[in-house]
């Protein structure tokens, strides 16, 4: 594609989710929404992308799909044993954790990935990114083994976002 056309549309796949997602927010299908919705997808990445970080080098959609199905089957089940902690664990007996999480990852967007990912798993939370982005602070809600809640994230998450994008 050319110059000028990146220039009008810098983020292309993003201008055409933020269309289909605001088509899917007003409930209504017409020319108009189409369009206006196309509108907000071209005019929110253009006066946004000043922020944005360059691309990654690499980045493998396969690798990045297959990484989405086992963060949701993560917070399906980090759901139901957080359901089963508040039940049955008096509050006295929880033992939070705050777990520095040593990170290999460079690409800011891979970090961000995984920031979000341990936030959006139920029980966990990304609290803090050290100043030269070498680790990074989760609290968790209860754990028995730390060790086993940082080599988990490292294992799980960490090593597929290497993958992705590497």
């Amino acid at each position: 594609m050319t110059r000028a056309f990146y220039w009008l549309i810098p983020h292309p796949l993003l201008t055409l989710i933020l269309a289909i997602v605001w088509m899917f927010l007003q409930n209504e299908l017409s020319a108009g929404m189409i369009v206006f919705g196309f509108i907000l997808g071209i005019i929110i990445p253009w006066g946004t992308s000043v922020w944005w970080p360059d691309t990654p080098k690499s980045f493998r959609l396969r690798k990045m799909i297959r990484y989405s199905f086992v963060v949701i089957w993560d917070i399906i089940v980090a759901n139901i044993e957080v359901a089963w902690i508040v039940l049955t664990v008096p509050t006295s007996k929880l033992k939070p954790a705050w777990i520095i999480v040593p990170l290999r990852l460079k690409e800011p967007e891979a970090i961000t990935l995984l920031a979000g990912t341990i936030t959006l798993t139920p029980g966990t939370v990304s609290a803090d990114l050290s100043d030269q982005g070498h680790s990074l602070l989760v609290h968790v809600l209860h754990t028995h083994d730390a060790d086993a809640v940082r080599e988990d994230i490292i294992t799980r998450y960490e090593a597929r976002l290497l993958e992705i994008f590497s």
